[in-house]
């Protein structure tokens, strides 16, 4: 089975003037991962606490032009912070503008502090989900109805509306979440479902919710590609990594992130690979630090695309 790699941004930064290192990174690093990685993602948040963090879409936006081997999409786009019909505008537009790279990640939307600090409305999660339907309905039909296009759904509607040009090819459509009504929304729309930030043992449990869920609607489970979403902890010595995954506010570990020596990482991504996962979305803590990179593209990589 080939496996396939994207390069997730760094998604937040200390306050201070940041954007010229940033850049510099990206444009020193990214050339190097050209063959290694197939896509890059960038989260979609407004703040961490006092960190700043860059607006997804228009870095989006901006990465399809400057880096143009690359794929690109969101993980995830939080479907209540755009009117759907308007983000169905949106892609179809970046599809065109990239010559067809663009991938829609998408979910229900749960960061809580930021909905209260922009003023968006924070529903509970059964409504959350209900939009999600809703917006899924109106991008998929805009996407893909000829001539003027309507729908009314519980909570989002379009009347009359008129998208063209439409996304040729459409984008892959990701579904991220682990909870039962998210799957039951991949199951029946998705193409991509992802689990961010998930041990092996919880992977395998939803992923077997979702089959489920595929069966009991008559899809084939394996027509959705499972991807998994989270953080590398890398390092050459087992104390390295330790050191690396302590170096945040909030620690990572073997239950929320991949930490290891490249033998040991090597295992576990084999591990997912094996379990069904074909696509690997990580940040990667330390880079742009040569040796880390080495590991990485030398040590890491080439033992896992092809399991």
């Amino acid at each position: 089975m080939a496996v396939d790699f994207g390069f997730v941004l760094v998604e937040s930064h200390a306050p201070t003037p940041v954007l010229s290192q940033w850049m510099d990174d990206l444009d020193v690093l990214l050339p190097k991962l050209t063959g290694h990685f197939k896509s890059l993602w960038m989260t979609d948040h407004f703040f961490w606490s006092d960190l700043y963090a860059y607006e997804a879409w228009t870095v989006l936006s901006f990465l399809a032009a400057r880096w143009q081997q690359f794929d690109l999409g969101p993980m995830v786009i939080g479907q209540n912070y755009r009117n759907p019909a308007l983000l169905a505008k949106m892609a179809a537009t970046l599809q065109v503008f990239s010559k067809g790279r663009f991938i829609m990640g998408i979910g229900a939307g749960w960061k809580e502090d930021e909905y209260h600090a922009y003023n968006y409305e924070y529903p509970t999660a059964g409504v959350r989900i209900e939009q999600l339907t809703d917006a899924l309905e109106i991008i998929k039909r805009l996407w893909t109805q000829p001539g003027k296009v309507s729908y009314q759904g519980s909570h989002y509607a379009i009347h009359d509306a008129y998208l063209e040009p439409k996304p040729n090819p459409l984008p892959p459509i990701v579904i991220g979440g682990g909870g039962n009504k998210t799957m039951r929304l991949a199951a029946q729309y998705a193409d991509w479902w992802n689990l961010p930030d998930a041990p092996l043992a919880k992977y395998t449990e939803r992923m077997a919710v979702l089959h489920q869920h595929c069966e009991n609607i008559g899809r084939d489970p394996h027509s959705i590609r499972a991807t998994w979403f989270g953080r590398m902890v890398l390092a050459r010595t087992e104390a390295e990594v330790k050191t690396l995954a302590a170096s945040r506010d909030k620690p990572f570990t073997s239950d929320n992130a991949l930490l290891g020596t490249p033998s040991q990482m090597v295992e576990q991504l084999q591990a997912y690979a094996a379990a069904g996962v074909s696509y690997f979305m990580i940040d990667v803590l330390g880079l742009p630090d040569e040796d880390r990179l080495q590991l990485l593209l030398e040590e890491v990589l080439p033992q896992v695309k092809t399991v």
